[in-house]
């Protein structure tokens, strides 16, 4: 696994050892990244289910403001903290170690509006999307920014719903047996 472009480019990423964590592919990342454009550079990002990171890096190579980084697996974290120090990025980022309610709770209580928000629970834990997705409907106007976008990974055979409150479904992407849904209030 590597970061696919900006000032990282080619760098390579560690990834947590055993099957517990899926990292999300270099091909579907540049996909993401594509599709999301010049808006990461200044963004306020927020990497959930971060697993080894490599999303949230990847935003921070692309110019990213500030990125969240939430996921409580002790090798995952391990494996971020790794990346974060190989790649000698000091600032610019947080990582919260107790997982995303944790992390939500704390951006929702001090008000901190995000642009950007990348979920990528396990597939199969279908009810972490649900509760993700409804809190962050939930609580837009604390959470996301005006323009804000929402990007859940999860299998191309599990749909997600069309919308969580006045979150809505504004595109799908699918790639192998993944696929990226786009939400938009």
């Amino acid at each position: 696994m590597r970061v696919i472009a900006g000032e990282f480019r080619s760098r390579r990423l560690e990834t947590p050892r055993g099957m517990a964590t899926r990292p999300t592919s270099d091909k579907l990342r540049e996909t993401l990244f594509n599709v999301l454009g010049a808006s990461v550079a200044g963004a306020k990002f927020l990497d959930l289910y971060a697993g080894s990171g490599a999303v949230g890096i990847e935003a921070i190579s692309r110019g990213a403001e500030f990125v969240w980084f939430a996921e409580k697996a002790p090798a995952a974290v391990a494996a971020i903290r790794a990346n974060l120090r190989a790649l000698k990025i000091a600032g610019g980022y947080a990582l919260e170690d107790r997982g995303v309610a944790r992390l939500l709770g704390s951006l929702e209580k001090s008000a901190r509006a995000v642009d950007v928000v990348f979920l990528d629970p396990p597939y199969e834990a279908v009810d972490e999307y649900m509760r993700t997705m409804e809190f962050l409907a939930a609580h837009a106007s604390e959470v996301l920014a005006k323009d804000a976008v929402v990007i859940a990974e999860h299998a191309r055979k599990q749909a997600l719903a069309e919308a969580y409150g006045e979150l809505k479904r504004v595109r799908v992407l699918e790639q192998g047996d993944a696929a990226l849904s786009f939400y938009k209030s």
